[in-house]
């Protein structure tokens, strides 16, 4: 006899989603800055402090996986890399100041 486990599932609460995909050391801190504007690498190095280029770089791919950041390659010389919020991206802006506005009164 089998019997059937409706209801049961393996995915894991949209907003948990979420905020696991801001989470990590220089995530929300890439987000907010984003979020003012288009973003290069070295300008993270350098705005970011602490930051080091493979945690950097890290995070940066997986906000570009979860469909956040865009990466542009720039093929004028020098070549250079460029990140922008998707439309998914800009669509978090106000719920991440809310979050901010939020923690600020912790």
């Amino acid at each position: 006899m089998t019997t059937k486990n409706e209801g049961i599932t393996n995915e894991t609460c949209p907003a948990q989603a979420l905020l696991k995909s801001l989470s990590g050391k220089w995530k929300p801190e890439i987000f907010r800055l984003a979020a003012d504007g288009t973003l290069r690498f070295s300008s993270l190095l350098r705005q970011i402090e602490g930051a080091n280029k493979q945690t950097l770089a890290v995070a940066l791919k997986e906000l570009e996986v979860v469909g956040l950041l865009q990466k542009n390659v720039i093929k004028q010389k020098p070549l250079h890399i460029e990140y922008v919020l998707t439309e998914k991206g800009q669509s978090l802006i106000p719920v991440f100041q809310q979050l901010e506005r939020f923690g600020q009164g912790i």
